[in-house]
């Protein structure tokens, strides 16, 4: 491991030399970063790091990344192949740096993760780092949410799923697609062979046909290596979720489905309930934000309480559940030791639903971190306080509910074994 830190160079020395080399000022922010990272000798004990340059979640304010600053620092990481990370989150990059990352994409063979979440990258942006990618073979998880690169950007996105055989995890959510790119990506994916996690959150439809989730179906059936899939805001509605039970009856590999913030009712949790009977691949199911109401919670309830053992998370919060539905649901915990997950806040809780998720915190059925809700007592009856517990929101596969956190002695470096993203 001497050996290893020993050619490791001076992160920040190299970041100023560029500067000059290229006759422009250092981003505090970035030689910040380098500095953190030259001086934690935590690093010594690690396969590789990942350098935390968002521009957001500061105690003062900082000069956000913009295109100009990308030579430099690209200049730098072309010296540290132990650099395996790169979060930029949260800047100002436009199209124009784009074109610098996708060079530094298409020479790099060390980066294993790039965060370019809600920066300022239009479809232009997207073609340049979508080609990159049709030669890069290290990058295994790229985050470009909130980037609105639209239809024609996602287009090159799937185009690139056609080719590239690295990549294990993909954020598309927030980025405007459209109908067209989405039905691409779904056939894109029927052929990848190593895509793991997709987030298609909040595209941009305007048919009522629900076109994109039958193909979507469609490609689940092909039973592909894909483990999470996210299709929050997609105005699905009960032929949808339909269908994709259909698809599901046949696939093996989904571990993790979001389903939030759609339009399901009843009659959609029915067939999700019938689902859950027989699928035995199926641990995370997120159906936050829907209409399912007392008797899309009882579907699910008898499904849990009599068939399913594998799944160990649901979120039905903010469903338009009352007491019956919620008194059901923590029936089927007590049935069902395996669903050790639940989250039911914002649905109306009566005095029975109160008594039976008191019970079950308090006997230790279900762990207080495990749920949203806490009991407490006003005049000898139980109530329900809410917690900020939930099913992350980081979109990608964690066995445990939850991404783990990067060690790290501060909130610039983030200290990571490759094995992270893999």
């Amino acid at each position: 491991m001497a050996q290893d830190t020993a050619v490791r160079p001076d992160l920040h020395l190299h970041y100023v030399q560029a500067c000059q080399k290229l006759g422009q000022p250092e981003n505090p922010l970035i030689a910040r970063v380098l500095q953190e990272a030259d001086e934690n000798e935590e690093i010594r004990c690690t396969k590789g790091i990942t350098l935390k340059i968002a521009g957001n979640n500061h105690p003062v304010p900082v000069q956000r990344v913009r295109d100009d600053d990308l030579g430099a620092l690209a200049s730098v990481l072309s010296h540290a192949a132990f650099v395996k990370g790169l979060d930029l989150a949260y800047n100002v990059l436009t199209d124009a740096g784009a074109e610098t990352m996708a060079t530094f994409l298409q020479e790099n063979s060390s980066l294993r993760y790039l965060n370019l979440t809600f920066n300022d990258l239009g479809m232009s942006g997207a073609e340049l780092i979508a080609r990159a990618l049709h030669r890069n073979t290290s990058l295994v998880h790229m985050r470009m949410t909130g980037n609105k690169i639209g239809d024609q950007g996602g287009m090159f996105f799937a185009s690139m799923l056609q080719r590239n055989s690295t990549l294990e995890k993909l954020d598309l959510g927030d980025c405007d697609l459209g109908l067209d790119c989405l039905i691409a990506i779904a056939r894109a994916l029927i052929q990848n062979k190593s895509l793991r996690a997709i987030n298609l959150n909040r595209p941009l439809l305007y048919s009522q046909e629900e076109e994109t989730t039958v193909h979507i179906a469609q490609m689940l059936k092909n039973n592909p290596p894909l483990v999470e899939l996210h299709l929050s805001k997609h105005e699905m509605k009960n032929f949808g979720v339909e269908r994709l039970c259909e698809a599901l009856q046949e696939n093996s590999s989904l571990r993790y489905l979001d389903l939030s913030c759609n339009k399901i009712t009843a009659d959609g949790a029915r067939f999700l309930g019938e689902l859950l009977k027989h699928n035995q691949s199926l641990v995370i199911l997120d159906l936050k934000a829907n209409r399912i109401e007392d008797p899309g919670a009882t579907h699910l309830s008898e499904a849990l309480s009599l068939h399913n053992r594998t799944l160990q998370a649901l979120s039905v919060v903010s469903c338009s559940i009352t007491g019956k539905g919620l008194t059901a649901l923590s029936n089927a915990i007590k049935s069902n030791m395996i669903l050790s997950h639940i989250y039911i806040w914002g649905n109306t809780f009566d005095e029975d639903a109160c008594m039976s998720f008191s019970e079950l915190v308090q006997s230790g059925r279900l762990k207080p971190n495990c749920t949203d809700v806490a009991p407490f007592q006003v005049d000898g009856r139980a109530q329900l306080a809410e917690l900020s517990h939930g099913l992350h929101r980081e979109y990608y596969w964690a066995p445990r509910h939850r991404v783990v956190a990067h060690s790290a002695a501060n909130a610039s470096l983030a200290l990571v074994a490759v094995s992270e993203y893999l």
